[in-house]
């Protein structure tokens, strides 16, 4: 649907040749002032899965507004976290915990669920690691359509540092998000013609040969490189295979038909950098979430509210110019805001969850949410990386339990590699590794 143009009074005034006072007629409305989304959650899904999703704010929160003053089971709800009391049960509050190898800042999306040291390899300017979420994807993608889908404000990776994407593969290269949920739409509901699936098979079947080629080409430049080259060039084939599997997989699904969605109520045309659409494309972002699980086409989501250093509020507040406070009263009271606007957005997320049937329970109860950011603005807006804002939601089914504020101590403290550990787990992934854990978060599981 092509959006309508945009009449000013002067343009209205000089094609009728007359000089009125013309009234505000509809057509001069910005296209930004749109309605809320609309769209209402289905009665049941298509079967009962185990699902995860990681949700992301970038530039940390108003830390004295969002961490609970007591702990455990009778722990008394936050300011920002009171927008959450009708579901207290399904959640739990996890602060003082961080990425001991993280730097911390805006770099804080990079490692949020990798946990790695980005300047660990000397001579190089970055280095990630596998993110928590596709070890699971690796499990579970084998029997969805996709094996997990990554979600941004700005699509594709972005920079070293300021990544869009939060999903990193084996060998530490992003995997590119979309931003758009009219193309988000389409890739996982409007069905393929046969002149579309033929030019897909063709546009696979080049991407097999130039994969094949690049293959053989390696094999012969690797025999006459040294060692340490041969390392960097093993993890760029490792992608290169990845890439090789992705592209059988897509073939293997080409002419199975996609589930019937209707987009009636869904807000489609929404802009992520449009301030006025914020809160609309949150909604559809997370709409096409939920359909995503209902379907069973992934069960696997990371989705980056917005990138490190930008992103709104809900009256289009500039929210990286909040995260550097520096402890100024009105500003932290902004950034108090922004957090439960973005609260609040989640707890409709979870609604929708709750009130789905999945098997004998209800759709949250077989879903994993993390939500959070991997930097704390602190006290006086330092974008530490420790202490960092994190919920744990959902999930009651897989094992997870909630109804608390698991408080530990921020300078000495299990790695957040315990939490991502217990989640991959609970996934039914089987190991007993993952980065810098130590083991699970018992407390929780």
């Amino acid at each position: 649907m092509k959006p309508r143009p945009l009449l000013s009074r002067r343009h209205v005034l000089r094609g009728i040749g007359a000089c009125l006072s013309l009234p505000l007629l509809e057509a001069m409305l910005p296209r930004a002032l749109a309605r809320p989304s609309t769209y209402e959650p289905l009665e049941s899904s298509l079967g009962v899965q185990p699902r995860m999703i990681c949700c992301y704010v970038p530039n940390g929160v108003n830390i004295m507004e969002w961490v609970p003053e007591s702990t455990g089971k009778d722990y008394k709800l936050s300011k920002s976290l009171e927008t959450l009391k009708e579901l207290r049960d399904d959640f739990t509050v996890v602060s003082g915990i961080g990425h001991p190898a993280s730097k911390g800042g805006h770099s804080g999306a990079d490692t949020w669920l990798t946990g790695a040291d980005l300047q660990v390899v000397p001579g190089s300017d970055y280095t990630n690691t596998v993110s928590a979420d596709q070890i699971v994807a690796e499990l579970h993608g084998k029997q969805t359509r996709f094996p997990s889908l990554q979600l941004s404000d700005s699509s594709g990776t972005g920079s070293a540092g300021h990544s869009h994407t939060l999903s990193f593969d084996r060998s530490g290269t992003p995997v590119p998000a979309e931003d758009s949920p009219r193309r988000l739409f389409e890739r996982l509901f409007v069905p393929e013609s046969a002149g579309d699936r033929a030019a897909t098979l063709r546009r696979y079947a080049e991407k097999k040969s130039i994969l094949d080629s690049v293959l053989k080409e390696a094999k012969s430049l690797n025999r006459r490189l040294g060692k340490k080259d041969q390392e960097k060039f093993d993890q760029y084939l490792s992608s290169v295979r990845a890439t090789e599997q992705r592209v059988q997989r897509l073939e293997s699904w080409i002419d199975i038909p996609k589930p019937e969605i209707d987009s009636k109520g869904l807000q489609l045309e929404s802009q992520p950098h449009n301030a006025h659409d914020r809160p609309m494309w949150i909604d559809v972002m997370m709409d096409l979430s939920y359909l995503a699980f209902v379907t069973d086409t992934t069960r696997v989501i990371t989705y980056e509210w917005s990138r490190e250093a930008g992103g709104y509020g809900g009256g289009g507040e500039n929210h990286h110019e909040l995260s550097h406070h520096g402890g100024d009263a009105g500003m932290l009271q902004k950034l108090g805001i922004i957090d439960r606007f973005h609260l609040g957005h989640l707890a409709r997320f979870m609604q929708f969850l709750k009130s789905t049937q999945d098997g004998e329970g209800n759709m949250l109860d077989q879903t994993m949410i993390l939500f959070g950011s991997g930097m704390n603005s602190g006290k006086g807006g330092e974008h530490s990386p420790k202490n960092l804002p994190l919920l744990m939601a959902g999930g009651h089914r897989l094992g997870l339990q909630h109804g608390q504020h698991l408080a530990f101590d921020v300078d000495d403290h299990p790695p957040m590699a315990n939490l991502l550990l217990t989640m991959v787990q609970k996934m039914g992934v089987e190991t007993d590794s993952f980065r810098d854990a130590t083991g699970t978060l018992g407390e929780l599981a």
